[in-house]
């Protein structure tokens, strides 16, 4: 397996521990929506590089969800997620993080609902790549 499949596979299982994280905290009444939030945000953000990696497109360090989806845009490959959540999920990972008090700009439903589908896409999207026949090997 190529190195581009193996990080893709390393962080979609990331992505899927902070999903598990995610569904926990969500249920938790004694733990703020917004720490719930951030493990949402951080499941997209590792299942979006994990599939630039796969791409074997190139990103930057970054939280920043809206950037990673225009980078796979760029690429013709974009998720079949709403547009919006993005814009609204990814003050998670950083400015709401270390405030007292966050904003809810969605809610956890809607945020189980996008999580869900990014990492279920993700999933089908990496299994396809790796039932395509092996790279043939380079003759020196």
């Amino acid at each position: 397996m190529t190195a581009h499949i193996e990080e893709a596979r390393r962080l979609l299982r990331l992505a899927r521990r902070d999903e598990a994280a995610f569904q926990v905290l969500m249920r938790a009444s004694e733990v703020a929506a917004e720490v719930a939030l951030f493990h949402a945000q951080q499941a997209s953000e590792k299942a979006l590089k994990a599939m630039l990696c796969l791409q074997q497109i190139e990103f930057r360090r970054t939280h920043d969800l809206e950037e990673l989806v225009g980078r796979m845009a760029d690429a013709g490959c974009r998720p079949p997620v709403d547009e919006d959540v993005w814009r609204r999920l990814t003050p998670y990972a950083v400015e709401y993080r270390y405030g007292d008090e966050a904003p809810l700009l969605l809610t956890v439903d809607q945020a189980v609902a996008f999580v869900s589908a990014l990492l279920n896409w993700a999933d089908l999207r990496l299994a396809a790549c790796q039932q395509s026949p092996p790279e043939p090997p380079v003759v020196l």
